[in-house]
């Protein structure tokens, strides 16, 4: 019986028919604007994600320059080193830069340094203000901005680079000490053709260190810094010597200006 029922299975088998295999479908090829909006929408995620990390890296770094052991550079002295041209900059210690050169520096460039927590608001919608009444506008910038802007962003004068180094110096002045402020701009900052830094500067133009400055050359390295390719501390024409005594003058009567770096 059991071979009977084999033999059966085996005849219906035979007999039956043979399934033909299901063709593969074909993959459909996308509609040319179907296809050109995805390949825009992974651009654009691809772009937002790049500007988010180009956007945390100033506020990182900021938290790292906390480290007193790093020297950081700035945007123009890599720009130097990228096209090849080479820079000086020796750096030096906050404690090893004549008081008085620091003193010269404030009450040339931020007068409120230590009062204010990066941006001088006044200031800045008094220019802001004139900007709207197509007035011509004057800097308003920090030592702080002017930090944030040496380390991060571009040199030329723009409302966006504003309106970025305004955030950036408030997050600086924050995170940093204001004498690791000082520190950082003083040997950032530009004083020349590929000049970077007091310590350079101090030997550049007058052939001593930036601990054994006088007063007079302080005063003319200060006034310097607002337009260090045209201005020349080591050779200065009447009005950069007019500028340098007012400042000379200043620096002597600063005293509790300058509380918060002593």
């Amino acid at each position: 019986m059991a071979s009977s029922r084999k033999t059966a299975k085996a005849a219906g088998k035979k007999t039956g028919r043979k399934k033909t295999p299901a063709k593969p479908r074909r993959k459909k090829t996308p509609a040319s604007g179907g296809y050109w909006h995805a390949r825009l929408k992974r651009w654009l995620r691809y772009g937002i994600a790049a500007l988010v990390v180009l956007l945390l890296i100033p506020p990182g770094l900021s938290l790292f320059y906390r480290v007193e052991a790093i020297h950081p550079v700035s945007t123009l002295m890599l720009r130097d080193l990228v096209t090849l041209q080479g820079y000086e900059r020796d750096w030096v210690e906050f404690d090893a830069i004549a008081p008085v050169l620091v003193q010269s520096v404030m009450m040339s460039e931020d007068g409120k340094f230590c009062a204010h927590g990066g941006v001088d608001w006044g200031a800045l919608n008094h220019v802001i203000d004139n900007a709207l009444d197509g007035e011509k506008t004057r800097g308003a910038s920090t030592i702080t901005m002017q930090t944030a802007k040496n380390l991060f962003l571009w040199n030329a004068r723009s409302f966006i680079r504003k309106a970025m180094e305004v955030p950036l110096a408030i997050w600086i002045d924050t995170v940093l000490s204001k004498k690791r402020i000082m520190e950082i701009y003083l040997n950032i900052a530009e004083w020349g053709d590929g000049i970077y830094g007091v310590e350079a500067a101090s030997w550049t133009y007058f052939g001593r260190p930036a601990s054994e400055l006088t007063a007079t050359q302080a005063a003319l390295l200060a006034v310097t810094l607002p337009n260090p390719l045209a201005r020349d501390p080591g050779k200065p024409g009447k009005g950069l010597i007019r500028l340098a005594r007012m400042i000379e003058g200043r620096a002597r009567q600063s005293g509790a200006y300058i509380e918060c770096l002593y």
